[in-house]
């Protein structure tokens, strides 16, 4: 009889396998349909603000204030990119004009933000980017787009985490980074130094996160004001040190001329990606309306006017073409690492001693590290450990924000269930996105503990660039055909003959074609704008901030984001065409299939595990307003 009731329960497990196989094979069957179903599909900013949150299951909580946002946006962007950059631009691209390279690049990061600006009142949401992007352009678009900040996220932060271990080492007077990591012989180069204490950091913060996003605004505060008063000591000793022969020898501000100045703005931009973190705290926040513009506008303009004046400090003390580079001038510096380096590079090369690759990495090191080497030059030592001790506090602060960001994004594309719905829960009590934030830090850590830096840095960028210029796209495709109402074939024309010809700009600037394509494609630009502007009408919205001046921001939001996008290297779009194929791929076997599925459980739209949805939405209304 045992026998028998044993072979009798085998076959319906079987059959239920069989059964969810068939169904899923039955489904991919199903996906040109879906796809025409869902691909855009959009939802309005109530449906977002209500029936989509609902699925969280529980509401973040509102408990955060404008300084607590400013305070983010500011600690995101204040990392370690304006240690490492500002010195090889100097040197290389723009010369003492290097401050009027983070100009330009805090100009165009004042666009974009004030795109995010507006979306982020009218759709207070922690979505960020992809919820503005799925209310305009549907589905897959806010997918792609929210797919590809996710990616650069993690991979950003690993690369963040690991600088951190350069830098600390630093503070504690250990110049070679290697020692704070353990090298595995098995492994191949280039992942085969582990790096323990970006992992514990990185975990250290994942469980302040999932904590308490108030205790982590707080955190993330008190480590903002420390490491704005270190900008501080940096920009005053510069001033009083230095001398303002520096800015005009060897060769005057711009000896390398407007190109050298605009190059270096490409370069150092990447320097401000952080603030759209800020847009991702706008569940949390309390008055959105006030609070989103003055800390995501304030945070930009804030951190523009820093690194600016970091930037000339640098110049003051150093004569641009001995910043960085000129390892002759830092025998001091250099001589710890000398034996060392020597050892190294003969048994990376069997053998054979090579005189430049030793100084090619010295130079490396050097330029890495441009604000202490200039303090050491100076004969301030112990300021050049200061340095490290605020960079290592920058990169724990502008971790902590990037990382409260990456779990919202995939906290609200688990909403729209583009991913497993676990990941959308709101933890009840701590009222942050707990699984997202566990999953995420777990993958950075991964990634940090084995992946080199160098091969890190080298894999993002193009992704961000690529969200902020379709924010600005939407928000004026929102404004026009949207809320204006009208006929979209004229703002989709001018999307497209903007953005040609802001490549038309792009490319001409790229091949040196000064002579005719600069000025044809320059004014084709301006002309678009302004005809776009005359002969289509456009209503601002009634209720909250908006942006001034439309359509010229967003407009030059997006020729700005060209330009910078054709500035990458050619690695960066190849690995950027194998991310939109892999996550394409993704969206078409699971995702698509998921959000149909889902709307037809929900039918009318109302989620069935929340009976009270109605008196939450007239709740939550009244919250925004």
């Amino acid at each position: 009889m045992a026998t028998t009731t044993s072979t009798t329960q085998t076959p319906p497990n079987n059959t239920n396998t069989n059964l969810c196989f068939s169904n899923y094979l039955h489904s991919l069957t199903q996906t040109p349909h879906r796809l025409r179903k869902r691909m855009l599909a959009t939802w309005t900013p109530d449906q977002e603000l209500n029936q989509v949150r609902q699925r969280s299951g529980a509401d973040m909580k509102r408990k955060l204030k404008w300084y607590d946002l400013m305070a983010l946006g500011v600690g995101g962007m204040l990392g370690v990119g304006v240690f490492v950059t500002t010195g090889s631009v100097a040197h290389k691209t723009a010369g003492p004009s290097v401050f009027i390279s983070y100009i330009i690049a805090g100009i165009s990061a004042l666009l974009s933000s004030l795109c995010y600006t507006e979306f982020s009142v009218q759709i207070p949401v922690a979505g960020g980017a992809f919820s503005y992007l799925r209310v305009t352009f549907g589905e897959f678009v806010g997918y792609f787009a929210g797919a590809n900040i996710l990616m650069e996220y993690v991979l950003s932060n690993a690369a963040v985490a690991r600088s951190f271990t350069e830098y600390l080492s630093s503070a504690f007077g250990q110049d070679d980074p290697k020692t704070w990591r353990v090298e595995v012989d098995g492994l191949i180069q280039g992942y085969n130094m582990l790096d323990f204490p970006a992992v514990a950091l990185i975990l250290l913060l994942t469980f302040c996160l999932c904590h308490s996003t108030k205790e982590s605004s707080t955190l993330n505060l008190i480590m903002t004001v420390f490491h704005v008063v270190f900008f501080g000591f940096i920009i005053i000793a510069g001033f009083c040190i230095g001398s303002t022969n520096n800015l005009e020898k060897p060769k005057g501000l711009t000896p390398f001329g407007v190109r050298g100045v605009l190059d270096g703005a490409a370069m150092v931009y990447f320097s401000y990606i952080g603030y759209d973190s800020a847009s991702t705290m706008a569940e949390e926040i309390q008055n959105p309306s006030q609070s989103l513009p003055v800390g995501i506008i304030g945070s930009v303009v804030i951190t523009s006017l820093l690194y600016c004046l970091m930037a000339l400090s640098l110049c003051f003390m150093v004569p641009y073409n001995k910043v960085s580079t000129q390892v002759c001038e830092f025998e001091r510096f250099l001589a710890r690492q000398f034996d060392k380096l020597c050892y190294e590079t003969v048994n990376q090369l069997g053998g054979t001693y090579d005189t430049s690759l030793i100084f090619g990495i010295l130079a490396q090191i050097a330029e890495k590290v441009s604000f202490s080497v200039a303090f050491r030059q100076i004969g301030w030592d112990w300021a050049s450990n200061v340095v490290g001790a605020g960079a290592s506090l920058g990169i724990v602060a502008s971790l902590l924000v990037a990382m409260l960001g990456q779990a919202r994004y995939l906290c609200v594309i688990g909403r729209a269930r583009l991913v497993p719905s676990w990941l959308a829960q709101v933890h009840p009590a701590t009222g942050t996105p707990l699984n997202a934030t566990l999953f995420l830090g777990l993958c950075t850590a991964s990634i940090a503990l084995f992946t080199d830096l160098e091969i890190v840095i080298e894999m993002i960028s193009i992704g961000t660039l690529l969200v902020f210029y379709l924010v600005a796209n939407a928000l004026i495709y929102r404004r026009y055909v949207i809320i204006t109402n009208n006929p979209p074939f004229q703002t989709l024309l001018f999307l497209f003959l903007l953005s040609s010809s802001a490549v038309g700009f792009s490319m001409s600037w790229k091949l040196n074609q000064q002579r005719w394509g600069l000025p044809l494609f320059g004014m084709s630009t301006v002309t678009i704008i302004a005809f776009f502007k005359y002969m289509v009408p456009c209503v601002c919205n009634s209720t909250g901030w908006s942006m001034p001046f439309m359509p010229w921001p967003a407009a030059l939001s997006i020729f700005l984001n060209v330009f910078l996008m054709t500035t990458l290297k050619k690695f960066s779009f190849e690995r950027f065409a194998i991310w939109a194929c892999f996550i394409t791929l993704f969206y078409l076997l699971y995702g698509v299939h998921s959000t149909y599925k889902a709307e037809e459980r929900e039918g009318t739209g109302i989620d069935e595990v929340n009976p009270r949805t109605a008196m939450q939405q007239i709740k939550l209304e009244i919250q925004v307003l």
